[in-house]
C-alpha cells in the first residue's frame, strides 16, 4: 500500500510513474483473491478504518473509491466477553465532549466514568514505556476495550509495545469526537476498495506497472542511485529520476547499505469460515476472553477472525487452529449447534515490525543519505503504528519529498 499510495500521488501531481511490483497482485497484505477451499472471494487479512483516518480517506477521494467502504452513521462497537457470555454495544454521544461516559447504561460494562481518564495518560508517555504500563494492565476497562483496540492496532502484546506509539491514533480519532471514530469496513474488498481503483487511477494518467518484477539490486554513484537492477535487465536513473523504495525491512536493508531498519516482526492470524447466514452489510463484533480470537468481521456469508500478536500460533497446524477458534466464535455469532463450516486460515508471520520501543527507535526517515533515494512503508518513521493509514501516511510523505525535491532550482 505505501508503494501504490505514492505511486498515486506522484502521479496526481502530474509526475511520470513506473511502479515495479514485486509481487504478481498490486496492494501488499491489502487486497483480496479468490479463495477455492470456500468458494469466493476473501480478504487477506482483515483491516479496519476509523472515519478519522484522514490519509486513508484521502487517498480513497483521490482515486474515487470513498464510496466504497461501509459503516453505521454513528460510532458503535459491539463486543462480547466469552467468559461471562456478556454482550454490550458501546455507543458514545455526537459532538466532541463524550458526556457518554457519565451515564452508566453508555459505558463499558464494570467501568466508571473516572476509569477513562486515565487514557490521557498516553499523551504523556515516555518513549521507554508500554501501553500495560501506562494504563494500568487491568480492570474492566482495560480488559474490555483497551487492550483489544490497542492489540488490534500496535500487533504486539502490550506489555511491550510502545505507549506512546498508540497516542497519535487516539489523538486523531477518540480525541476529535464521536464523528472521527466510526468504523468502515471495505464493502466488497480490500482490492475492489484501495487496489483495483489506484490501478484504475495511475492507467489514467499513463503510469506505467509492472507486476512481478523484483528489484535485485540498486547501483550507486557519487551519492546517488544510478541504476535499479532487475532480473533480466538494469534500468538507469537518469538525473532527473527519483526512486521511492517501498519494501520490506529486511529486504530495505540488503538495498540499501548501512540503513538501520527494525529487525523484529509479529504476526498476525486471519481464519475465514463461510457461514450459513449472510449478512446484508458489513460488521464487525469485539470479543474478549477468549484465549484466540479477538475480533470478527462479518461480511455477507464470511466470518473472518483476527488475532493480532500471532507468533505463538505460527507452527500450529492450520485444522487444529480452526477447530479452537470456531468453538469461541459459535456461540456469540448464533450458531452453537451449527457443525463447523469449511474454513481457511491465512497466517502473515512478518505482518508489521515489533512495536515495541526499541524497535521504533530503529525506523528510518522518509529520505536518505543518497540524493534521489526515498523510502515508504508502514515501518518508516511516520509517527503512527504500521497500519494500512501508517503506510498510506509512509506514501504520501515520500511522494511530497519527491515533488519538493523536484521544486528546488
Amino acid at each position: 500500500m505505501a508503494g501504490l499510495a505514492c505511486a498515486v500521488y506522484l502521479a496526481r501531481a502530474g509526475k511520470q510513474v513506473s511502479l515495479l511490483e514485486s509481487a504478481n497482485v498490486a496492494g501488499g497484505r491489502c487486497r483480496s483473491y479468490f479463495d477455492k477451499t470456500l468458494g469466493c472471494r476473501i480478504d487477506n487479512g482483515n483491516h479496519i478504518l476509523l472515519s478519522g483516518n484522514k490519509a486513508a480517506i484521502d487517498y480513497l477521494s483521490v482515486i474515487g473509491a470513498a464510496h466504497t467502504l461501509s459503516g453505521p452513521d454513528r460510532a458503535e462497537f459491539s463486543f462480547y466477553d466469552l467468559d461471562t457470555a456478556t454482550r454490550w454495544t458501546l455507543r458514545p454521544n455526537r459532538g466532541r465532549f463524550p458526556w457518554w461516559m457519565m451515564q452508566k447504561n453508555r459505558r463499558v460494562p464494570g467501568t466508571r466514568a473516572t476509569d477513562y481518564l486515565r487514557g490521557f495518560r498516553l499523551a504523556w508517555a515516555g518513549p521507554d514505556q508500554t501501553v500495560a504500563e501506562v494504563l494500568g494492565g487491568e480492570g474492566a476497562l482495560y480488559r474490555r476495550f483497551w487492550e483489544p483496540f490497542a492489540l488490534a492496532v500496535l500487533n504486539t502484546a502490550l506489555e511491550e509495545a510502545s505507549a506512546s506509539l498508540l497516542w497519535p491514533v487516539v489523538r486523531e480519532t477518540f480525541g476529535r469526537g464521536e464523528q472521527a471514530y466510526r468504523p468502515r469496513i471495505a464493502r466488497e474488498g480490500l482490492s475492489e476498495s484501495f487496489v483495483d481503483p489506484a490501478l484504475a487511477f495511475l492507467a489514467g494518467r499513463n503510469a506505467e506497472v509492472r507486476l512481478g518484477c523484483r528489484v535485485r539490486e540498486l547501483a550507486y554513484s557519487d551519492y546517488r542511485v544510478s541504476a535499479v537492477v532487475l532480473a533480466d535487465e538494469t534500468v538507469a536513473v537518469g538525473p532527473e529520476d527519483r526512486v521511492v523504495l517501498a519494501v520490506p525491512p529486511p529486504v530495505c536493508a540488503e538495498l540499501v547499505p548501512g540503513l538501520d531498519v527494525p529487525t523484529q516482526h509479529r504476526a498476525i492470524l486471519n481464519a475465514h469460515f463461510r457461514v450459513g447466514i449472510s449478512v446484508d452489510e458489513p460488521a464487525l463484533l469485539g470479543l474478549v476472553g477468549g484465549a484466540l480470537s479477538q475480533w470478527v468481521f462479518l461480511r455477507r456469508d464470511v466470518a473472518s477472525v483476527t488475532i493480532s500478536a500471532a507468533d505463538h500460533l505460527n507452527d500450529r497446524p492450520a485444522d487444529e487452529i480452526g477447530t479452537a477458534i470456531w468453538a469461541e466464535i459459535a456461540r456469540p455469532l448464533g450458531m452453537e449447534r451449527d457443525p463447523i463450516p469449511p474454513f481457511r486460515i491465512v497466517k502473515e508471520k512478518r505482518a508489521t515490525f515489533a512495536q515495541t520501543p526499541e524497535q521504533i527507535a530503529r525506523r528510518a526517515t522518509t529520505r536518505t543519505g543518497r540524493k534521489n533515494l526515498f523510502l515508504a512503508g508502514d515501518w518508516t518513521d511516520t509517527g503512527f503504528p504500521a497500519t494500512i493509514e501508517g503506510a498510506i501516511i509512509s506514501g504520501k510523505k515520500a511522494a511530497d519529498a519527491v515533488i519538493s525535491l523536484s521544486e528546488i532550482p
